[in-house]
C-alpha cells in the first residue's frame, strides 16, 4: 500500500505471480513459511507438512531460528549456516509468512531476525497463511530442495534490538514502552495466553508501559491496518515516533509484529524489539513490575 513508509508487504496475488521464481533453483526469490512451536487450532492446514504455498521453505521458530540452550536468537555463524543451507543468499528477495491465532505470528519474528543480521530485501505476505487459504490460493505438500549457498550476514545491527539495560533506561527516562500482550496479561490476571506454557514466575507489566494488544494493528481479515489507522492507534498511547520506542511481549514474537508496524510501516526511526520480553523481565529478582491497567 502506498501510504506505508516502506514497501515491505506483498499481496497474495504478488506471491502467486512469482510462483515460478519461488520454486526455481535460482536464489533470487525465496518464500519461507515460519511455524510456531505451539500452533493453535485452525480451520486451515496450519503446519508446513499439512500444506504450504508452492515453493515455500519450512522453518520452525524454536528449532531453526533460536538457540534453545540460551533461549536466544541464533548466533551469527549459526544463522549463516541455517539460511545458506536453505538456499537463501544475501541477495535473495525473501518473503515470510506464517500460521497462528495471530496472522504471521512467528513469521514477523523471523523477519526481524533477518533484519537484525542485515538481510536487505525481506518482505511479508500480508495476512499470512490463513488469508492465503481463505482466498482460495493453492497449497501443496511438495517440499522444495533448493541447493545450499554461501550466506554472509552483514549484521548484527543492534539498533533494532533492546536488552534489559535499554528497558531500565527507558523506564528512568520515561520513554515509550509498548506492551503488545492481551489486556489480561498486561494487568497480571494471567501470565501467558491460554494453552501456552507460562514462562515467567510473576505477572504484570513493565512500569510505565502502554498496552496496545497486537490484534489492534490488524484488520478483520488479518492484514495490517492502513498507515493512518496505525498512526492514530499509537498516537492514542503517546507514541508518535519523536522518541525511542521499545516493544515487548512474552517471548518477543508478538512484539516483532508491532516493531514491524512502527518501524517499517510507519517509518519511525528508533524502534526496538525487546526479545527477552516478559520471559526475562517476569523472572528477574527485584525487577519492578506493575499490575492493573497502568497507563
Amino acid at each position: 500500500m502506498p501510504d506505508y513508509a516502506n514497501d515491505v508487504l506483498v499481496s497474495a496475488e504478488w506471491v502467486e505471480d512469482h510462483a515460478e521464481e519461488f520454486q526455481s533453483d535460482d536464489p533470487e526469490y525465496r518464500l519461507v513459511e515460519v511455524n510456531s512451536p505451539e500452533s493453535p487450532d485452525s480451520d486451515f492446514p496450519s503446519r508446513y507438512d499439512e500444506g504450504h504455498i508452492p515453493g515455500a521453505i519450512g522453518m520452525q521458530w524454536d528449532e531453526d531460528l533460536s538457540d534453545e540452550t540460551e533461549r536466544d536468537i541464533l548466533k551469527k555463524e549459526d544463522f549463516e549456516h541455517v539460511v545458506g543451507d536453505a538456499g537463501i543468499s544475501a541477495d535473495s528477495t525473501v518473503v515470510f509468512y506464517g500460521d497462528g491465532w495471530i496472522p504471521n505470528w512467528f513469521a514477523l519474528f523471523a523477519y526481524w531476525e533477518f533484519k537484525y543480521y542485515g538481510h536487505e530485501d525481506a518482505r511479508v505476505l500480508n495476512g499470512g497463511k490463513d488469508y492465503w487459504v481463505e482466498n482460495d490460493h493453492e497449497l501443496t505438500d511438495e517440499e522444495p530442495d533448493h541447493p545450499a549457498v554461501e550466506y554472509h550476514a552483514r549484521g548484527p545491527f543492534e539498533g533494532i534490538r533492546a536488552y534489559k539495560d535499554d528497558v531500565d533506561k527507558a523506564i528512568e527516562s520515561g520513554l515509550p514502552l509498548v506492551d503488545v500482550r492481551s489486556p489480561e496479561e498486561f494487568t497480571g490476571e494471567i501470565i501467558a495466553p491460554e494453552g501456552l506454557n507460562e514462562t515467567a514466575q510473576r505477572a504484570g507489566h513493565i512500569p510505565g508501559a502502554s498496552n496496545v494488544p497486537v490484534a489492534q494493528v490488524l484488520a478483520d481479515d488479518g492484514r495490517f491496518k492502513s498507515a493512518d489507522e496505525l498512526r492514530d492507534l499509537y498516537a492514542g498511547h503517546d507514541v508518535d515516533g519523536e522518541e525511542s520506542v521499545i516493544a515487548y511481549c512474552r517471548v518477543g514474537e508478538r512484539s516483532s509484529i508491532e516493531w514491524f508496524a512502527l518501524y517499517e510501516l510507519l517509518g519511525f526511526d528508533d524502534v526496538r524489539n525487546y526479545d527477552g520480553s516478559w520471559t526475562e523481565w517476569g523472572n528477574l529478582v527485584r525487577a519492578p513490575i506493575e499490575t492493573g491497567e497502568g497507563e
